[in-house]
Order: C-alpha cells, then structure tokens, then sequence
C-alpha cells in the first residue's frame, strides 16, 4: 500500500460519523468521588484520542464514581463509547441517569430508577460500544453514569467516555432536506404561483 493510501486510511480512521463530541458541554463536566474532581473532563476527549492513556479518572475512597454529563443541545443517542481501566480497575456495572439537571449523587442513584442497568465487558483493551434503546435516550440534555463493582473491589479507572447519535438541530435539517411537510406543500406552491404573478413580491397569501 502505498503512503498516500495510508495517510487516507488514517484519516478515515480519526473520524466517527455520528461521534457527538461537539455536542458536549465539556466545561460542566463534573464527577462524584474522584481523587481529582477536574479529572471528570479529561474523559471526554476527541474521537481521535480516544485510545490515550496518559489522561484518566479515577475513583477516591471506593470502587464507584459518577460522572454528569451536560451537553450544549438536546439529542438522541444510539450508543456510549467506553475506555475502562483494566484489571482489578474495571468497573463491572454502569447505570445511566438522564435528563436529571444537576448531578444525581450516590443516595439518589439507588432510589431512582435508571434508563439503563448494564453489566460492563471485563478484559477489553480498546474503546468498546455500547449500544442504547433509542426510545429511552430519545430527547437527552445531560446524563448523570454512575460506574461501580470493580474487579478489584477497591477502585475504578475510567480513560474514555464518548457518544453516538445526533442532535436536534442535525435531525431538524435532515428533515427540511428530505421532504416539505405535506401539509406545508400545497401552500408553498400557492405562493410559488403568486409570486411569479406579482413579479415575486412579498405576499401573505396562507
């Protein structure tokens, strides 16, 4: 192959079609129990550095942390990108809270019911995905994930957290591009005509 085919192959490769990373609020990034409360940021990285180690957060006094994530609009999600910590740091539990405006902290979590209640692959070394019931994370403006069970017992290590899906103002223009509300056609058309009539100025006609 030659180095032109791979710089492609690598460009392909940096990009992830769907990746909602620009839809975070990354500066409201916050977490419960870590032993740097800043450190809930560092998980939200580009799609392009998602397998770096060198940035990370961990847990504090035991084995569960909760991260709140904001974002800048509402959106759909399809599925939650994870890079955990390996060995006795893997979180073996995830629970996904959303639409709660601030942080849901620890004694909530156990009292209110989760959109999702999953159990986390052990062992895995790059970013796994998760896939989502579209229908519970239809209409999203934060999730608050609580992560918890390590392997270990002691603490957990998160390196990544990321999402697929779109934003509303993405499905909004998807829409506008595909079809005229049927509706709406029969008037746009009736003031296409009138236009042309009146050498296109403005008219009201409804």
């Amino acid at each position: 192959m030659s180095h032109d085919a791979d710089s492609v192959s690598e460009q392909l490769g940096s990009l992830d079609l769907g990746n909602l990373y620009g839809s975070i609020d990354k500066q409201n990034v916050h977490g419960l129990n870590l032993t740097v409360p800043e450190d809930a940021r560092a998980l939200i990285k580009p799609w392009d550095e998602r397998e770096d180690t060198s940035k990370f957060a961990e847990s504090g006094v035991d084995d569960q942390i909760i991260i709140h994530v904001p974002f800048t609009q509402n959106v759909r999600l399809r599925s939650v990108l994870l890079k955990l910590g390996r060995g006795e740091l893997t979180p073996r539990r995830m629970r996904m809270y959303a639409n709660h405006s601030n942080i849901v902290d620890f004694s909530e979590a156990e009292d209110i019911t989760p959109q999702l209640n999953i159990s986390l692959s052990e062992g895995e070394v790059g970013v796994t995905e998760y896939p989502l019931r579209t229908a519970s994370f239809a209409n999203v403006h934060s999730l608050s994930i609580f992560f918890s069970d390590s392997v270990g017992g002691d603490s957990v290590r998160l390196y990544y957290v990321g999402f697929r899906g779109d934003s509303r103002s993405q499905r909004k223009e998807g829409t506008q591009k595909l079809e005229v509300p049927a509706q709406v056609a029969p008037d746009a058309k009736l003031i296409d005509r009138l236009q042309e009539k009146t050498g296109g100025q403005q008219t009201t006609a409804r």
